[in-house]
């Protein structure tokens, strides 16, 4: 059938049932909104989250020494297990599958003082590679401890977003001296502002860190608080992770299956685990706008059963000079297919320029930072799209069906 005949009888159609249809096209268009709102607030929260889940890092594992539970090669349980600096090289000449391994120190209560300023803050000693490791990225003009700074104990220290604020307010930072317990300290470089869900001893902005090797000379600590790697796949976490007991349990003198002689921290899976939840989160936040959008959807069936109840007769007179099924059946599903599309395709340019509209309001907030603002993607588009496709098809579907069922005869005799 022509698609320009299909059209002018829709235009017919729509001017005998111009309120019903206007209502059901409302209906339709507030469904869409519905779904698209829901979902665009599915996906911000998920790339937001996302973001902030992997502000501590990403494709890493936190060891931390524990204490032995089990009897091993004459050695009682109940040793504790403590890791110092050459453990650090130890575990990377050991394993050549791990791309980077680090180290930290840590102390609370340090007195960081810049000028009439001081401050009782948290001091970690840390290594180069925690820049890659824990996105420690410097803001522009200032860099990150780096090896040098190791090898030479560089009296250097590189500030968290936050900290700095309190020290220095919207001073330059980056090349001023402060003093960590009365001992001077130049800073080089100073940690962007991010979000950071995932911690294990405080956020990253409220910290000051230095080299590790500067740190344990300063303070005199023996033992690391963590040893940190990443490795080069992530896609055998739990074979790695049992490499590492067997390696440090080779040199600590523990049964590699010993779990509590060291605590971890698997962070790859962890994030695998946030990424299930966020997306259960839009499967049901879509579930809840596809039920809305499904009510619309009635109201197209049941314009299309008034429909083809009102043109019983002219059915039966285009059956009886020879019109085919077929015709009658793409009649019907044009109209509830264009019904839907057109609802449709109002609240999505709706939807689409509320939720561009809101992000570029500039609102200060840390829910909105937190939480992230409604986006709406292609990929929602086209779920969008194709839900709305089925529903207009089911619901053209069995009026059309109906319509087409009967006989000519009995269209005729309908009153």
């Amino acid at each position: 059938m022509n698609l320009s005949i299909l059209f002018n009888i829709f235009i017919r159609d729509f001017r005998k049932q111009s309120k019903r249809i206007t209502l059901t096209l409302i209906a339709l268009a507030w469904g869409t909104i519905s779904i698209m709102l829901l979902l665009g607030f599915g996906e911000g929260l998920h790339q937001q989250l996302s973001i902030n889940n992997k502000g501590m890092g990403e494709g890493m594992v936190v060891l931390w020494g524990g204490t032995t539970s089990k009897p091993y090669k004459g050695l009682g349980k109940g040793r504790p297990i403590e890791f110092i600096e050459d453990d650090i090289e130890y575990l990377a000449r050991k394993m050549p599958e791990l791309k980077y391994v680090g180290g930290e120190y840590s102390r609370w209560g340090i007195a960081v003082k810049y000028e009439d300023k001081v401050l009782s803050e948290h001091v970690t000693g840390i290594t180069p590679n925690y820049e890659q490791m824990r996105f420690h990225i410097p803001q522009m003009g200032g860099r990150m401890i780096n090896a040098e700074d190791l090898k030479l104990r560089r009296r250097v220290v590189y500030l968290g977003h936050d900290l700095k604020d309190r020290l220095f307010g919207d001073k330059e930072a980056v090349g001023r001296q402060i003093t960590l317990n009365n001992i001077p300290f130049t800073v080089v470089g100073v940690e962007i502002k991010k979000m950071q869900m995932n911690m294990y001893s405080g956020p990253d902005g409220d910290k000051a860190s230095i080299p590790l090797t500067t740190f344990s000379a300063v303070f005199g600590n023996r033992y690391l608080e963590t040893v940190i790697y990443s490795p080069y796949k992530y896609d055998n976490m739990k074979g790695i992770e049992k490499r590492v007991f067997e390696v440090f349990g080779s040199k600590f003198k523990f049964d590699p299956t010993d779990e509590r002689a060291l605590w971890v921290w698997n962070v790859v899976e962890s994030q695998k685990e946030m990424d299930l939840i966020l997306m259960g989160i839009q499967i049901f936040l879509g579930i809840i706008g596809g039920l809305t959008l499904l009510i619309a959807g009635v109201g197209v069936a049941n314009i299309m059963y008034v429909s083809i109840k009102e043109r019983t007769r002219e059915i039966g007179i285009k059956m009886a000079v020879g019109a085919r099924k077929s015709y009658i059946l793409t009649q019907f599903l044009f109209e509830a297919l264009l019904i839907t599309f057109l609802g449709g395709f109002f609240g999505m340019a709706v939807s689409y320029i509320l939720t561009e509209g809101f992000k570029r309001i500039p609102i200060e907030s840390d829910v909105l930072d937190f939480m992230g603002r409604p986006t709406i993607s292609w990929e929602i588009g086209l779920v969008v799209i194709l839900i709305l496709g089925i529903l207009g098809g089911l619901a053209g579907l069995f009026p059309e069906l109906k319509a087409s069922s009967v006989t000519p005869v009995e269209c005729i005799r309908y009153e």
